[in-house]
C-alpha cells in the first residue's frame, strides 16, 4: 500500500529576482532528478523545502520483519533519489543543499523528468494499490489502463506467477515501479489520451 506523508506547504521557489525575472509558477518549472546520500532522503528534502523549493519524495510501505514481529516502513520508492522542480538558474543553490550530492544531467546540463513520469508515479501511489519498486525495463508491451483507480496510466505490462503488473520508468534513473492491475482494466497503449487529475501520495511540497 502506498502512504501519504504531509508536511507544511513550501515557499515559492527560489528564482532570480523579480528585477531580473518575470514571475514564473511553480508548476510551469520542470522536474530534476537528485542524487542524495544514502539515507538523508528525508533530510534532503526538507533542506530543499526550506530553500523554498518543490520537492517530490516518492514513498511506499514496505513490511519487514523485526525479530520477533512485523513492522510496517515508509521507504523511499527510488533509493538514493528525489526529485525537485527549480529553474536551472538555481542549479548551485541545488548543489549546495545539504545532503544533496548531485544533478542527474546530460551533456553536463540538468536533465529533466517528463512530467509524464512524474504523473504516472503519482497516480500509482495515489490509487491505493500495492506499489512496490522494479527492475528497470527497456522494453515490453505498453498498454493502457482504462478503467479504475489507474485510469489513465500507460506503462509495461508483466507477469509475476498468476498475477499481472504495470510498470512505469523513470528512464533518467534508469528504476521502474510495478504496481498490481485487474487483467481486464487494461488494453493495448496506442494514442496518447487525455490524463484524470490525481493527487500524490507521497512526501511533496
Amino acid at each position: 500500500m502506498a502512504v501519504a506523508v504531509s508536511l507544511p506547504a513550501p515557499l515559492l521557489p527560489m528564482l532570480a529576482s523579480a528585477d531580473a525575472l518575470p514571475q514564473v509558477s511553480v508548476a510551469a518549472l520542470p522536474w530534476f532528478a537528485l542524487r542524495v546520500r544514502p539515507q538523508h532522503e528525508r533530510s534532503a528534502f526538507l533542506a530543499l523545502r526550506n530553500k523554498g523549493f518543490d520537492g517530490y519524495l516518492p514513498l511506499y510501505r514496505s513490511r519487514r520483519r523485526w525479530s520477533d514481529r512485523y513492522k510496517e516502513l515508509q521507504l523511499p520508492l527510488f533509493p538514493g533519489y528525489l526529485f525537485c522542480r527549480f529553474s536551472p538558474l538555481d542549479r548551485l543553490s541545488v548543489e549546495t543543499t545539504p545532503s544533496i550530492l548531485s544533478i542527474l544531467t546530460s551533456d553536463h546540463r540538468p536533465e529533466p523528468v517528463p512530467d509524464s513520469e512524474i504523473y504516472s508515479i503519482q497516480t500509482m501511489l495515489a490509487s491505493g494499490l500495492p506499489v512496490s519498486p522494479y527492475s528497470y525495463l527497456k522494453a515490453g508491451d505498453f498498454v493502457y489502463i482504462h478503467r479504475g483507480p489507474l485510469q489513465g496510466l500507460e506503462g509495461i505490462l508483466v507477469q509475476v506467477k498468476n498475477l499481472w503488473r504495470v510498470v512505469v520508468s523513470v528512464t533518467l534513473l534508469q528504476r521502474s515501479v510495478a504496481v498490481e492491475v485487474d487483467r481486464e482494466t487494461i488494453s493495448p497503449s496506442s494514442a496518447l489520451r487525455p490524463r484524470p487529475p490525481s493527487s500524490a501520495w507521497a512526501v511533496h511540497g
